[in-house]
């Protein structure tokens, strides 16, 4: 829950209208962003029927819409847009963020947080193993992925005021006897597109390879554990 909180701790101001937890999944946050709401109405927002289900149960929302984030449109004007750890699995974010941030009202603000590990060899030598082993396999943007800062900087800063950083956070992992504990991290995450794209040999192959690098890249410590990175990029922009 940190990195979720810390978005929202980032969240200076809003404007009128609804908070709107986009991709809320089971709905964890729903709480503390109607504390934060000050009133407003609380929405949740995922494609998954059973996470809504769940979100449901609880009763933290007001309401609740199901719908994937590239189609989603709001009932009622948003005064924040809160999103964290979805949207790294939506495409085309040149078109999504400015499209996001328009559907606020005046003061609004749109929050987001999202993993930025493509590069560090947890995540990146996934796509390197597969692509030398199977060439034009794995279609590298079926892989979650976000933009440099940089591009973000440029296409949301002219909407309002854009607040960006990151953070690392190290987070112990542990895995049974025999695995990496990085791989049993990443394979159920980052590297489903990867390894569904493979058959079962292929699988065992990349998996194999996979560890070896691990073992360097991320050594193992005497306990069993290693003590992993994991840095997040989030920004917040106010129109």
């Amino acid at each position: 829950m940190r990195p979720a909180l810390d978005l929202l701790n980032g969240v200076g101001q809003m404007g009128a209208g609804d908070v709107v937890d986009l991709g809320c999944g089971t709905g964890a946050m729903a709480e503390a962003l109607r504390q934060r709401g000050a009133g407003r109405r609380v929405v949740g927002v995922d494609s998954s029927p059973a996470m809504l289900a769940k979100a449901r149960s609880d009763g933290g929302y007001d309401g609740l819409q199901q719908a994937d984030i590239v189609d989603w449109q709001p009932r009622d004007t948003p005064g924040l847009i809160y999103s964290n750890g979805a949207l790294h699995w939506v495409g085309n974010h040149e078109a999504v963020m400015p499209r996001l941030a328009r559907m606020l009202s005046k003061g609004g603000t749109l929050a987001v947080q999202m993993p930025h590990q493509n590069k560090a060899p947890s995540h990146r030598v996934w796509l390197t193993l597969a692509e030398e082993r199977f060439p034009g396999r794995v279609d590298r943007m079926g892989t979650p992925g976000v933009m440099a800062p940089v591009r973000y900087e440029d296409l949301l800063a002219p909407i309002g005021q854009l607040r960006l950083w990151e953070t690392d956070y190290y987070q112990r992992l542990t895995a049974e006897p025999g695995s990496h504990p990085v791989r049993r991290y990443t394979e159920s995450t980052y590297a489903r597109p990867v390894l569904a794209a493979l058959d079962p040999d292929e699988k065992a192959d990349i998996l194999r390879r996979y560890e070896e690098v691990m073992h360097s890249a991320y050594p193992v410590r005497a306990d069993g554990t290693v003590l992993f990175p994991f840095r997040r990029m989030f920004f917040t922009l106010t129109v």
